[in-house]
C-alpha cells in the first residue's frame, strides 16, 4: 500500500475529532440532533482549517445508514465511501475550474433527480468565490428553494467576493485559525501514534510556521520527519524552515538586560554567520518585547507560542516597564528605517545600540522584582492617606508660634499664646500679631509625624490661611532673601512699617496670596517682613487692612502704644525655630479664638527673629523650609535636578541628612545623582552623609518642583492682573472690543526659584 500523508491519514472522521472549531461543531451537532437542518451552509476561513473536512462530516451525518445523527457510525458502506471520496451522492465541485455559467447550468440540471444511493444529494462547492457573476445569478433560484432531497455545502477562503444575494441564502460559519498551542497539542498526539520521536521545541517551530493552518502543520511535520531521518529535532526543523533560531533573539535580549554593548555586537556577529533576514530579527525582537510587556503586567496571559514562556517570565523581571516600552518603539522605528540604511546589518546594530544609548544614563539595572508590575509604587497601598491640613508642631514643643510679623492686620481676635512653663500667656492687640520664638529642640521628628499633637496647640499657632489670601499685599511674597534684617526698636521689637488700608475689595482680591510666605517666616525659612503699624482703636478692625503693596524698606521706629510702653523689653532670640516645613495651601477649620483682653493689661511684644540664610538653620540643621530656599542655589541640572526637585527633607541630625524621593521618579534614581546632590550641598556649606529613600510623599508638603510650579503660576497671575489694570489695555477692550490672550503673557519678573 502506498504511503498516505499525515494530513489525509489523520483527517477528522466526526465532529468530536474536529480540532479548534468547537463553535461550529456545536451548532451543527444541535441542528442534527433536533432535526433543524438548513438547505445551504457556507463555511469560510483560511486554508487548512477544516472547511472541506467539516462538509464531508456533515454529508456523512446526513446519509449514514443508521439514520441522521451527529454521530455517524463510520463503519457502514456510506460512511466508508464518503471517507474514501467515492460516494455517488456527494458531488464535489471545484468552482475554480468550473467558473462558467454553462458548467453551473449543467450542474443544476441534475438537481431535480432523487439521490441514487443515499438519503440526500449533497453538493459540495469548494472555492465558491471563483464562480463568475453569471454563475452566481444562475444559482440563486435553486439555492433559495432547492428540492427537499438536496443540500448545498459551500466553502471559500474569501467570503468578501461572494454576492450578498448568495450570503443571504446560506447559514455562514467562520472557522478560526489554529493557534500554535492547539497545533503543538495535535502534533504531539499524532507523532505519538506514529511512534516518531520528537522534541517539543521543534513542534513549537512547526506550529509557528504553520501560521494558523493545521494542514500546513501536518505537511511540515511530514517534511521534518523525512529531513531528520525519522526524528523531529529542533536543529533540523530550524535548518529546514530556514528561519532564525529564537534563541538568538533571546540572547540579544540578555545582552540588553546586562547593558553590555560588547556582548551585543558579538551576538550580532554570530548571528550574521547564518545569513539571517535582519528585518525579521527586528520583527522577532518587537514581538518578544510585546510579550515581555504582557509578562510584566499580566503573567498569566503570556502565551507559550515559542515554548519560551518560562524564559520570558525570568527575563521580564530584569527589565523595567519603561525600558520595554522604549525598546519596542525603537525596534519598530529601526524596522521602518532599515530601507534607508547602508546595509541591513548596520541598521540592526545601530538599532540595538540606540536602545542602550537612549536608556536613561545612570539608572542601575533593575533587581529581580516580583511580577506582575501593578504600576503602583511599593507600599503606596499600605501608606495612610496624609491629612490635608496646616503643619502641626511636635508634641514636645510647648510654645506654639504665632502668626508671622509680615501678616497684615485682620478682623479676628488676637491669638492666645499656648501655655508653656517659661512663657506666661499675655494678651496682644489684634492689629499687631506677634511671633513667639522657641529654642531649637534636640531631636525633631519628620515633618509629617504630627498625628499626636493636641488640637489646641495646632489652633494656637495657625489660622485659616484661606481667609488671609485676599488681604495681603503684592510685595509680601516677593521680598528678596538676601535683604538684611530690619532694624530693631529700643524695646527690642522690630519696627513696623507704615501701612494703608486698601481702598476697594477688588484691589485686595487682585493682590497675590502671601499666605505661604507668612507661614515660611513663622518657621524661620524666609526673610521676615516689617510689622504693620498698629491701629489706635481695635474695635474698628472689622475691615481687613493689609500692608501697602510695596517692597520692604528699612525699618523705622513707630510710636508705641500705651500697652507697648508698659511692656518690658524682650531680648532678641539668637536663632529662629526650625521645626516644620512649608505647606502649599494649609486648609483648616477656623479655630475658636478667645475674646480680646483689655488693653490695660501689659502685653509683651516680640519682634520676629531674622530668617535663616539660604542653607541650614541657626543650629546647623537643615529643615524642609530651608531646603526649598536652598535648592535653586545648588546649581543642579538635568536628571539630577529633576530628582532633587522631587525630594523633601525627612530628617537631619547635623551629620546625616535623609531625603525622601517621590516614587514616580524612582526609576531615574542612581548613585551618580546622589553624589552630585551631595557635592552641591557641600558647596553651600551643608556637609552631611546624604541618604535618599524612595517613599510616598505626604500630601500638603511642597517639593521644590511643586513650589516652582506654584510660584510660576502666581507670577503669571500678577502679570495678567497688571495688564488688565493698565488703562491702555482697558481702553482697547472697551472701545475696540479687544481681548487679552492670557496664554501669551510673559512675566519679566526674575525666575530665581
Amino acid at each position: 500500500m502506498s504511503y498516505q500523508v499525515l494530513a489525509r491519514k489523520w483527517r477528522p472522521r466526526n465532529f468530536h475529532e474536529l480540532i479548534g472549531q468547537e463553535h461550529v461543531s456545536r451548532a451543527l451537532v444541535n441542528a442534527l440532533d433536533q432535526g433543524r437542518l438548513h438547505h445551504a451552509y457556507l463555511f469560510t476561513g483560511t486554508r487548512g482549517v477544516g472547511k472541506t473536512t467539516l462538509a464531508r462530516i456533515l454529508a456523512k451525518c446526513l446519509n449514514c445508514e443508521e439514520g441522521v445523527s451527529s454521530r455517524p457510525c463510520g463503519v457502514c458502506g456510506t460512511c466508508r465511501e464518503i471517507d474514501e471520496g467515492r460516494f455517488v451522492d456527494l458531488i464535489e465541485v471545484d468552482a475554480a475550474s468550473r467558473t462558467k455559467v454553462e458548467d453551473t447550468r449543467e450542474l443544476l440540471d441534475n438537481v431535480q433527480y432523487a439521490p441514487t444511493q443515499g438519503r440526500y444529494k449533497v453538493y459540495l462547492i469548494d472555492e465558491v468565490h471563483m464562480l463568475s457573476t453569471h454563475s452566481f445569478n444562475a444559482l440563486l433560484k435553486t439555492l433559495e428553494e432547492p428540492p427537499p432531497h438536496v443540500k448545498f455545502l459551500l466553502a471559500t477562503t474569501d467570503p468578501q467576493k461572494l454576492p450578498v444575494t448568495i450570503l443571504s441564502r446560506c447559514l455562514q460559519f467562520t472557522l478560526k485559525n489554529m493557534p500554535p498551542v492547539r497545533v503543538v497539542e495535535h502534533l504531539t498526539d499524532i507523532l505519538g501514534r506514529e511512534e516518531v520521536s520528537f522534541e517539543e521545541d521543534a513542534l513549537w517551530l512547526l506550529g509557528k510556521a504553520a501560521d494558523g493552518s493545521m494542514r500546513d502543520a501536518m505537511s511540515l511535520t511530514d517534511q521534518a520527519i523525512a529531513f531528520g531521518h525519522g526524528q523531529v529535532r529542533r536543529e533540523d526543523v530550524a535548518a529546514m524552515l530556514g528561519t532564525l533560531d529564537h534563541r538568538h533573539v533571546l540572547a540579544l535580549l540578555e545582552c540588553l538586560a546586562e547593558l553590555n554593548a560588547a556582548s551585543l555586537l558579538a551576538e550580532v556577529a554570530t548571528l550574521a554567520e547564518q545569513g539571517p533576514d535582519y528585518g525579521g530579527v527586528l520583527d522577532d525582537m518587537a514581538s518578544v518585547f510585546h510579550r515581555l510587556a504582557i509578562a510584566q503586567m499580566v503573567p498569566s496571559a503570556l502565551d507559550n507560542g515559542h515554548g519560551d514562556r518560562d524564559a520570558l517570565l525570568a527575563l521580564a523581571s530584569r527589565f523595567t516597564g519603561e525600558d520595554v516600552q522604549l525598546y519596542y518603539q525603537i525596534a519598530l522605528q529601526g524596522r521602518a528605517d532599515m530601507a534607508n540604511a547602508p546595509d541591513a546589518r548596520t541598521a540592526l546594530e545601530m538599532t540595538l545600540l540606540r536602545m542602550l544609548a537612549f536608556r536613561p544614563q545612570g539608572v542601575p539595572r533593575p533587581a529581580q522584582t516580583p511580577l506582575p508590575m501593578t504600576g503602583q509604587p511599593e507600599g503606596a497601598a499600605q501608606a495612610p492617606a496624609p491629612q490635608v491640613s496646616a503643619p502641626q508642631a511636635p508634641a514636645q514643643q510647648a510654645p506654639v508660634q504665632q502668626a508671622p510679623a509680615q501678616q497684615a492686620p485682620v478682623q479676628e481676635a488676637p491669638v492666645q499664646q499656648a501655655p508653656a512653663a517659661s512663657v506666661a500667656p499675655a494678651a496682644v492687640q489684634s492689629a499687631a500679631p506677634v511671633t513667639e520664638v522657641q529654642p531649637p529642640m534636640a531631636d525633631e521628628p519628620p515633618p509629617w509625624a504630627t498625628e499626636d499633637v493636641p488640637h489646641d496647640a495646632r489652633d494656637a499657632g495657625f489660622r485659616d490661611l484661606t481667609q488671609d489670601e485676599p488681604q495681603t499685599s503684592a510685595a509680601t511674597g516677593s521680598a528678596p532673601a538676601a535683604e538684611p534684617a530690619p532694624a530693631m526698636s529700643a524695646t527690642g521689637a522690630q519696627a513696623p512699617q507704615p501701612s494703608e488700608p486698601v481702598a476697594a475689595p477688588a484691589q485686595a482680591a487682585a493682590a497675590p496670596s502671601s499666605a505661604m510666605s507668612r507661614l515660611s517666616a513663622a518657621f524661620g525659612s524666609a526673610q521676615p517682613e516689617p510689622e504693620p503699624k498698629p491701629e489706635p482703636e481695635p474695635a474698628e478692625a472689622s475691615a481687613p487692612e493689609p500692608a501697602e503693596a510695596s517692597a520692604p524698606e528699612p525699618a523705622e521706629t513707630a510710636a508705641p502704644t500705651s500697652a507697648e510702653l508698659s511692656a518690658p523689653a524682650q531680648p532678641e532670640p539668637a536663632a529662629p525655630v526650625v521645626s516644620e516645613p512649608i505647606v502649599s495651601e494649609p486648609v483648616m477649620p477656623d479655630p475658636v479664638m478667645p475674646k480680646p483682653v483689655e488693653a490695660a493689661a501689659p502685653a509683651p511684644v516680640q519682634a520676629s527673629a531674622p530668617a535663616p540664610s539660604d542653607a541650614p538653620s541657626g543650629d546647623g540643621r537643615l529643615n524642609h523650609a530651608a531646603w526649598l530656599e536652598l535648592f535653586p542655589a545648588l546649581g543642579l541640572g538635568g536628571i539630577t535636578r529633576n530628582i532633587g526637585a522631587h525630594c523633601l527633607v525627612e530628617h537631619d541630625d547635623g551629620t546625616h541628612l535623609k531625603l525622601r524621593l517621590d516614587p514616580a521618579q524612582s526609576a531615574m534614581m542612581a548613585d551618580v545623582h546622589r553624589e552630585r546632590i551631595h557635592k552641591a550641598l557641600a558647596g553651600q556649606g551643608v556637609v552631611r552623609e546624604l541618604e535618599i529613600n524612595v517613599g510616598p510623599l505626604p500630601e500638603g508638603l511642597e517639593t521644590p518642583h511643586s513650589r516652582r510650579i506654584r510660584l510660576l503660576g502666581e507670577r503669571q497671575l500678577r502679570a495678567v492682573e497688571a495688564l488688565r489694570a493698565d488703562p491702555h489695555i482697558q481702553s482697547l477692550e472697551q472701545q475696540l472690543g479687544a481681548r487679552l490672550i492670557e496664554e501669551s503673557v510673559n512675566s519679566f519678573e526674575p525666575d530665581n526659584f
